[in-house]
């Protein structure tokens, strides 16, 4: 892993999960970590429920987009992780393979989509101390 790992978070329509995991990352990795989400069929938009559960935290992605996952993307980064997106994945030797078994909240509310947005936030928190070195003072 370079001195700046890259992480990659992979779903479907790369409109609720994979926008939640790249904005907590950048929100609390700040500028160590390069973050990139993709969908293997990305949607219109950003689910809205996402766009309100981060908010509600502090975090606007309201401006970000669904990107389509290019083999590109999985090969300039050290870690991908992927979550419900099955074999669409492409895989590559050398790199790291995460899958985060977590509720779609696509079609749902804010109500629903507030407990995922907070496993993915303790997720995240777990991968920066395994990937992150720590700040020198």
């Amino acid at each position: 892993m370079a001195d700046k790992p890259s992480v990659l978070f992979v779903c479907v329509h790369n409109a609720g999960r994979s926008q939640m995991a790249a904005a907590w990352l950048t929100h609390l990795a700040e500028d160590r970590v390069e973050v990139r989400s993709a969908g293997s069929n990305p949607g219109a938009a950003v689910n809205p429920a996402a766009v309100e559960a981060m908010a509600e935290v502090g975090i606007d992605i309201s401006a970000e987009t669904p990107k389509i996952l290019t083999v590109d993307a999985v090969k300039e980064s050290d870690v991908c992780i992927t979550m419900g997106c099955g074999d669409t994945c492409p895989v590559f030797p050398g790199k790291r393979y995460l899958d985060w078994k977590l509720e779609d909240p696509a079609g749902q509310g804010v109500e629903a989509v507030r407990p995922i947005r907070d496993e993915i936030k303790a997720l995240v928190e777990g991968l920066i101390k395994e990937i992150v070195p720590e700040k020198s003072a």
